[in-house]
């Protein structure tokens, strides 16, 4: 019995993987196409309903390319407990209903973003591109970025990403509501932990894929690295003279 147990749990956390990636490359692939799209605008137009529709939904589609792969330990973890609990005879939830919380979290600061988008659009701090056009804008986030990284509350939303075991025995919650609760827990904990970083997004440009993929890989390590939290001030140090740097030279 214990070996066909792992054997079920080496298959569903396989097809729990193949799902993850599945997701994030279909997000990719949305990006890269839109990137193309909007590589033809001449100019940046005035917002309309659906233009601004068109823009959350992009990035809702770019927090699950950039966040999804750094979720993955924790989702999977999820599954095995699951697993374990349905071999008990508990009834819960599928792994999907925790994924889905996770992403809810990340879908409403992408309301966020597109709401902060559209004010320094109509303040004429963003390119057609979407790169600040201020170099106080651009060296401002960069210094605040830099400065959170040191923080207290970086470091515990930090720590709550990296021991995804800690929380759910903390956390855990029963049925499929539950699920979707602790999937939003964790997602409001990985935005307390990226939120700064996501708005260097206005600093490399929104649509620059080499530097959102930049992002994102810089938050798979900063998560998965036994060092993250040097990582992170290390990091904070480096972004902080960079944009110093940047209000310098500007």
């Amino acid at each position: 019995i214990g070996a066909a147990m792992q054997n079920v749990l080496r298959h569903d956390r396989a097809v729990t993987l193949a799902s993850l990636g599945a997701v994030t490359v279909l997000a990719w692939a949305y990006l890269v196409a839109l990137a193309g799209d909007m590589g033809a605008m001449p100019e940046v137009a005035p917002w309309m309903a659906l233009d601004a529709a068109l823009m959350f939904v992009m990035w809702a589609v770019m927090m699950v390319g950039m966040m999804l792969p750094s979720a993955a330990p924790m989702i999977l973890l999820y599954a095995t407990v699951s697993r374990k609990q349905r071999g008990r005879g508990r009834v819960v939830a599928p792994t999907g209903a925790f994924a889905a919380g996770y992403l809810v979290a990340w879908t409403l600061f992408g309301l966020a973003a597109t709401a902060l988008q559209w004010a320094l659009e109509q303040a004429a701090l963003l390119s057609p591109t979407m790169v600040a056009t201020s170099a106080w804008l651009g060296g401002g986030l960069l210094i605040a970025a830099g400065a959170y990284q040191w923080t207290p509350l970086k470091h515990a939303c930090l720590e709550n990403c990296r021991s995804p075991v800690a929380f759910l025995s903390r956390i855990w919650r029963k049925g499929a509501g539950g699920a979707v609760v602790m999937g939003v827990h964790h997602g409001a904990y990985c935005v307390g932990c990226c939120w700064v970083l996501m708005a260097l997004l206005f600093v490399g440009g929104v649509m620059n894929l080499l530097w959102v993929a930049a992002i994102a890989a810089f938050v798979l390590v900063e998560k998965l690295s036994p060092h993250g939290h040097l990582v992170s001030r290390a990091s904070g140090a480096l972004l902080a003279l960079a944009g110093v740097y940047v209000l310098v030279a500007g």
